[in-house]
């Protein structure tokens, strides 16, 4: 038998439960084993998958060294594996939630500080008066390095936080903070700013892929029933159905014609339109005297191949025909 494909989600806080919610709202219901604390799961409607619930970092950290095939996790965590993250690791689809900025922060009464540039001075500055570096208190190290480095400053020092990294300038351990904020309003109670291109990533939860874990057709084509459900329900999202008398069919063809030039497609008596035309063919429709026309959201709209999936596919080493 088959080694299940292994599925890493978050175990707890806000980030397990929009996890759910949205495996939940793409058909996926997640059944928890050994009660509320346990740490293993499964994904009724997607056999052939072991679901571990770890800690959002512990999922970064898996995903890059091979440990589990699948995971959701957030960019931000993923980046702080290396530079070399896109070697390892398929990042196959940004899921929308778990939004958060990782910025470089400075205190608000540093006024002539608004840039990177400004602070590449101010370092210059302060390590010719004090003989020492700013210290920029972060829990994201590699991140910090790098940015630090393409921008071009370089007199600093980096202070590893472990704690509420935005209080360490008040408390004396720091002068700067690189740190991740959802909407900035901790950072302004602690007196600090985000400098005005200082923001290093917009993060948010990723569906990933281990390009080092080891992988057999029968774990691809269970991702691959994830990623059909997932792009189906997305693209079901975005789209509305419209449908027409079959007796006004020609009348209500030749009003939407230019929809459909546009990507709009043909249905018997109807068509599949993106919703945000939706009023728009609605007009043409009532132009032509074109009525009743009805209007449903579709829950899926399935097509057969997935790109991602055909990315991943040949990073591995493996063929698509394989799977089906």
């Amino acid at each position: 038998m088959s080694e299940p494909l292994i599925f890493a989600i978050p175990s707890k806080g806000r980030l397990k439960e929009q996890v759910e919610a949205w495996l939940a709202d793409c058909g996926f219901k997640l059944e928890t084993s050994g009660g509320a604390r346990g740490y293993s799961a499964e994904l009724s409607g997607l056999p052939g998958v072991s679901v571990r619930l770890l800690s959002a970092g512990d999922i970064a950290a898996a995903l890059t060294a091979g440990e589990v095939h699948l995971g959701i996790t957030g960019e931000d965590l993923l980046r702080e594996q290396g530079e070399d993250l896109d070697t390892r690791v398929s990042l196959l689809r940004a899921l929308g939630f778990g939004r958060a900025d990782l910025v470089v922060a400075a205190p608000k009464s540093w006024l002539d500080v608004d840039t990177m540039a400004d602070l590449d001075e101010v370092g210059h500055i302060h390590l010719a008066r004090t003989g020492r570096r700013l210290r920029v208190a972060t829990k994201y190290l590699a991140q910090t390095r790098s940015f630090f480095a393409r921008r071009g400053v370089a007199d600093y020092r980096i202070v590893e936080s472990s704690s509420a990294t935005e209080g360490a300038p008040a408390a004396g351990a720091a002068e700067l903070v690189v740190d991740i904020t959802t909407t900035g309003a901790t950072l302004v109670a602690n007196g600090l700013k985000v400098l005005s291109d200082g923001v290093i990533l917009r993060s948010q939860a990723q569906l990933a892929a281990s390009l080092g874990a080891s992988w057999t057709p029968a774990n691809l084509a269970s991702a691959r029933r994830l990623l059909i459900a997932v792009e189906s329900r997305a693209r079901a999202m975005a789209l509305a159905t419209l449908v027409w008398p079959a007796e006004q069919d020609v009348a209500a063809r030749q009003a939407t014609e230019s929809f459909t030039a546009q990507g709009a497609a043909r249905r018997a008596n109807g068509l599949l339109i993106d919703k945000r035309d939706l009023l728009d063919v609605c007009a043409a429709l009532g132009g032509a005297k074109v009525e009743p026309v009805t209007v449903a959201r579709p829950d899926y709209v399935f097509e057969a191949d997935s790109a991602a999936i055909a990315d991943l596919a040949a990073r591995l080493s493996l063929k698509i025909d394989a799977i089906v």
